[in-house]
């Protein structure tokens, strides 16, 4: 029996005349995500996508997994491949969805005709193919509204697809339909979460991490290149820069006010990964603050950070909680990573009462005494670049 994997597009139908680029993308995404599986043709019809296993021991359950990982993808099914008449269609779900009928308490049976020469209707396939369940599996019962199972016949050109209940994907938009941007990126718990869902939207994604040994530790930054791996499962690989920061955090820590140090810092983050994503073709930052959330996020200190901003900055996290962020992060199995004890950059010289209402004029003349353009230019000279693999 031939089995593939259905793929419902989700909002891509809304795409009008542009929906087919949107879906060679998702393509192009889909044929990354299951390059180590194995070998894949792809169908496009209507709102689904065909995906058939070029080798017939290719593990479909691997190929899901991967597939459920891939923004874009509204839901997924595998499916059975069935001849277009209603003995084959009837044999092929009797045998292939056995299994799920046998545990299942109630069911239905849904029937969608695109080929209009199929002898038989829509709701004369469902009563057939319903008829012919009941006979078989004597335990079900028919329920239209919550049934446990839903069976599903797609009458094609060609064939007819049988499959049971949808498996819900990742959603969103495809990896690249939507530019590109730098996601700045600590070992907490929300810059993960702020990547993967600009990711979702269908950014591609650059991260630039900053490290201040020996006050911050090797294992601090291998704690954020293990987000960053989980966090390119779904948004495929991520360009990492890992800027040295020592040096400006000390010049800060010795030359400017303790009140303001955190901002300044930020300011410097935000300068240099502004510079850093230029020069990777971006044309926006992620981070992952949330208002209030600590002295560094209130409104007036974010204003004084996005000052030295010339491109778009992104915060999908700034109107959530803690406890939203936390779902998100363990849906995308990035929490007890972001929990571990290593403590980044962020925690370096934080003062002991930060200024939460400081206005940009003040800021400006806090740091007037630093030399910016040589700080900067040296920690960028010092980048490593590393590429990480979902």
């Amino acid at each position: 029996m031939q089995e593939i994997v259905l793929i419902k597009n989700g909002e891509l139908v809304l795409k009008g005349l542009n929906r087919c680029t949107f879906e060679d993308i998702l393509i192009k995404n889909m044929r990354k995500a299951l390059s180590s599986i194995g070998e894949f043709k792809f169908k496009k019809s209507q709102s689904t996508i065909m995906v058939q296993p070029v080798d017939d021991d290719t593990d479909l359950d691997d190929a899901v997994e991967a597939l459920k990982k891939v923004f874009g993808i509204a839901a997924l099914s595998r499916a059975a491949v069935a001849e277009k008449d209603m003995q084959s269609i009837t044999e092929t779900a009797l045998e292939y969805l056995a299994e799920e009928l046998e545990y299942a308490r109630t069911f239905k049976v849904e029937a969608k005709r695109s080929d209009k020469k199929f002898p038989m209707k829509s709701p004369e396939i469902c009563r057939e193919l319903g008829g012919s369940i009941l006979s078989k599996f004597h335990h079900l019962k028919v329920d239209v509204h919550n049934p446990d199972i839903t069976v599903t016949v797609e009458v094609r050109d060609s064939f007819a697809f049988i499959r049971g209940n949808n498996i819900k994907g990742a959603g969103g938009m495809p990896v690249g339909t939507s530019g590109r941007a730098a996601t700045l990126i600590s070992g907490g718990i929300d810059s993960p979460v702020a990547s993967y869902m600009m990711a979702k939207r269908g950014i591609e994604l650059v991260a630039v991490h900053f490290a201040s040994p020996p006050y911050t530790t090797q294992l601090a930054e291998q704690k954020v290149m293990d987000l960053l791996k989980k966090v390119a499962a779904y948004s495929g690989p991520i360009t990492t820069y890992i800027v040295p920061f020592t040096k400006l955090q000390e010049e800060i820590r010795d030359k400017c006010p303790e009140v303001y140090f955190t901002i300044i810092m930020r300011r410097y983050m935000m300068r240099i990964a502004e510079k850093l994503a230029r020069h990777q073709n971006c044309s926006a930052l992620i981070t992952g603050e949330s208002v209030g959330q600590v002295a560094s996020q209130t409104i007036y200190a974010l204003g004084c950070t996005d000052a030295v901003a010339t491109m778009p900055v992104f915060r999908p996290c700034i109107g959530m909680d803690k406890d939203e962020i936390i779902t998100i992060s363990r849906k995308i199995d990035t929490f007890e990573t972001s929990i571990q004890p290593y403590e980044d950059c962020c925690t370096v010289f934080t003062p002991k009462h930060p200024k939460t209402r400081p206005s940009t004029a003040e800021i400006e003349a806090a740091e007037a005494i630093l030399d910016t353009d040589t700080l900067i230019q040296e920690a960028i000279d010092n980048v490593r670049k590393v590429v990480i693999h979902g």
